[in-house]
């Protein structure tokens, strides 16, 4: 009879394992949308709709996921979300016309709220001091998003982009199969019908959610649509072909899902605020730099105009990227770390909340992305959003983290300089 040890271990593997092709799945038109934009004479704004349409659904569908999750446990949920997505994702190569796609995407798009189910689904396999390595393991199954930028292009370049859906939904079958095979039920995990809807729901009263929602907007929305955008970027920007854009592009996408392990173990040994207060940081310098168009100064000198170019090559630009992508990873996994610290027994809602949250960010940045490069004609203008969105966060962060704790240890010092006898 397999150990409760075995049994933890085997959820958190088959759970990174499903998460991983589910999340290929939901970037999958970041790749093939690209020759369908070509197709279809697609604008910048109706690209970034299509990409972001299968996001709209697995955000929305988060916080019903999370509620099913505590109330009927996460095996069974994830096998059935898994299952409803293989038609779907069959059909977008049968689509001809831009809604066709549009609606197909949006079924697809169940697929992203794998990630509700299997963090609450892995967490409550492990104690408290272990919770954020699990999460963080499990979050590593967003490398999905780089696996579609290696694998899809390859399929796109020999087959045509139809063949790529044809081929994720028998992955995603097979994918199905192995984890009910090979994961377990726990009744301990369930809330049954001890909980009441109105019980679940009252968690959206709490500030404190909300705040870490905004938080995830930014570290795994941010990650989400720059994903989605990064290979069209790269082809814009820098006129590399379909297959190189998409391998300069994984360099964001990998370690924004590798890495995430290693920031649960962060978050679990210096605190989720510590590790989040410094990732906004590090992403905000990251954003200044990438904010920066490529620019052209001419300066009149004694021997005549002098012209100067001022702006980010594609090496410089990719290593950026490939730091925002290790702050945005471990940036995930602390903020779930907040909630596993602060909601230990309904886990699976308040994830579907900050999840839902996280997803929106990544539907509407990738159209307020296309929508901005319309307007402005300036493709940097992306990062312009998402560093003045993080500047934001990080006011609020000090607001109601950093300084309660700065006023309460002037107070302590006051109270014990009172207390020393003259």
């Amino acid at each position: 009879m397999a150990t409760q040890q075995y049994k933890a271990w085997s959820v958190v593997v088959l759970s990174t394992l499903a998460f991983t092709v589910c999340f290929m799945i939901w970037m999958m038109f970041a790749v093939i949308g690209i020759p369908i934009k070509e197709t279809l004479g697609l604008n910048e704004t109706e690209f970034g709709i299509l990409i972001a349409t299968p996001v709209l659904t697995g955000s929305l569908i988060r916080l019903p996921l999370g509620m099913w999750t505590d109330k009927f446990g996460g095996r069974i949920v994830f096998f059935v979300l898994m299952l409803s997505t293989v038609i779907p994702i069959y059909l977008i190569s049968q689509c001809t016309q831009y809604w066709q796609f549009l609606v197909t995407g949006l079924f697809v798009g169940v697929a992203g709220g794998s990630f509700t189910v299997g963090i609450s689904y892995c967490a409550r396999w492990f104690p408290k001091n272990q919770q954020g390595l699990a999460m963080g393991i499990f979050g590593a199954g967003n490398t999905g998003a780089a696996v579609t930028k290696l694998v899809a292009p390859l399929i796109v370049v020999a087959y045509g982009w139809a063949m790529v859906p044809q081929i994720y939904a028998v992955l995603m079958t097979v994918t199905a199969l192995l984890f009910w095979f090979f994961t377990y039920s726990d009744p301990a995990h369930k809330a049954g019908k001890t909980i009441t809807v109105r019980e679940q729901l009252a968690v959206l009263k709490d500030p404190k959610v909300w705040k870490y929602s905004q938080y995830y907007s930014i570290v795994f929305g941010g990650y989400v649509a720059l994903a989605l955008w990064m290979t069209k970027y790269y082809i814009g920007e820098y006129g590399f072909d379909l297959k190189t854009a998409a391998l300069m592009a994984a360099a964001f996408s990998i370690p924004g899902g590798v890495l995430r392990a290693v920031g649960g173990y962060f978050s679990d040994k210096f605190g989720a605020h510590t590790v989040t207060w410094w990732v906004l940081w590090v992403s905000l310098i990251c954003l200044f730099f990438l904010s920066y168009p490529q620019t052209d100064v001419s300066i009149m000198t004694v021997k005549g105009p002098q012209t100067f170019h001022i702006g980010l090559n594609a090496t410089l630009f990719t290593i950026i990227m490939f730091t925002i992508g290790i702050a945005f990873a471990i940036g995930k996994a602390s903020v779930f770390k907040y909630i596993s610290d602060e909601y230990p027994h309904n886990i699976g809602v308040i994830s579907g909340v900050v999840g839902m949250a996280g997803g929106l960010g990544g539907f509407f940045l990738p159209i307020m992305f296309g929508a901005l490069v319309d307007l402005t004609g300036v493709r940097s203008s992306a990062f312009m959003l998402m560093f003045g969105i993080i500047w934001v966060s990080l006011i609020w962060m000090y607001w109601t983290e950093v300084r309660p704790v700065k006023i309460g240890r002037h107070h302590e010092r006051q109270v014990a300089k009172q207390a020393v006898p003259i």
